[in-house]
């Protein structure tokens, strides 16, 4: 767990990232997907049901398995931030950033005094190894990396403010609620919708700031790689496997003759 934070020397290095979202909250999955190949994953607080303590051991799973972990936070909220980085998380995301002052508090969250308003607890938390590693005060900064999730169409004339703020590292476009915010959720490839998320990019590269973001009709993963995301999110764990259960029922009822029952269809046993 010392040293710089993986995900910005990666980036640094040239490379887009990319990363599958971990929503059911379940270690051994995340372990799995490191061994499958995902070195990045984002565990999501915001729509999972994982709490803290869940997280804290998923993140030592992808970690054993020589991966990254990327932590989206619920909200927007000092107390959660502070003790996600007691349990180690070193990159957080924090969703529905709009303006300068909330990009501002977030970064505060996620720094000590005097650049930040995190409460010291170091030698008792999981990021210090308990203690352990004396020399975190002086490597915490460069160890953090904080994600702003750019999600509401409030925050399209802000970026540069929100870019502005020491302590942000990335801008990350999230294009569904985006669009849902002008009345076109789940309605992507309408171009109204595709409008807003290139207006979006184009703020975000006249800025000095990072860009990252998930999948969407438009483009694919190259291209958009192309319009300058260093991180891309694609894949869900729980579409993964609901995907692969569809494709073994199908395969298994035409070998035996059996219907296949309708996604959500009620069931008696």
């Amino acid at each position: 767990m010392k040293g710089r934070n993986w995900l910005r020397d990666q980036i640094a290095a040239g490379r887009c990232v990319r990363a599958i979202w971990l929503d059911l909250g379940i270690p051994s999955i995340a372990e799995a997907a490191v061994w499958a190949g995902w070195d990045c994953v984002v565990i999501d607080n915001e729509h999972g049901p994982a709490g803290l303590e869940t997280t804290m051991h998923i993140i030592r799973a992808v970690e054993a398995a020589g991966g990254h972990a990327i932590v989206r936070a619920p909200w927007n909220d000092q107390v959660y931030l502070k003790r996600l980085q007691e349990i180690g998380a070193k990159s957080i995301m924090i969703p529905m950033i709009c303006n300068g002052e909330q990009a501002k508090a977030a970064a505060d969250a996620c720094r000590y005094p005097p650049n930040g308003t995190r409460g010291y607890a170091a030698p008792v938390g999981r990021a210090t190894q308990y203690g352990t590693n004396t020399g975190y005060l002086a490597t915490h900064n460069e160890e953090t990396f904080v994600i702003a999730q750019i999600e509401h169409k409030d925050a399209i004339p802000n970026i540069a403010d929100i870019a502005a703020v020491d302590g942000i590292d990335m801008l990350f476009l999230g294009p569904n609620d985006l669009a849902g915010t002008v009345g076109l959720l789940e309605q992507l490839d309408k171009p109204e919708a595709e409008a807003l998320a290139a207006e979006t990019e184009r703020r975000i590269l006249e800025t000095d700031k990072l860009m990252g973001t998930v999948s969407r009709p438009a483009y694919n993963h190259a291209e958009l790689k192309e319009r300058g995301h260093n991180l891309i999110v694609g894949e869900v764990d729980i579409l993964l496997i609901m995907e692969t259960f569809r494709k073994a029922n199908a395969k298994m009822a035409e070998a035996l003759g059996d219907k296949i029952a309708e996604a959500g269809e009620t069931k008696t046993y």
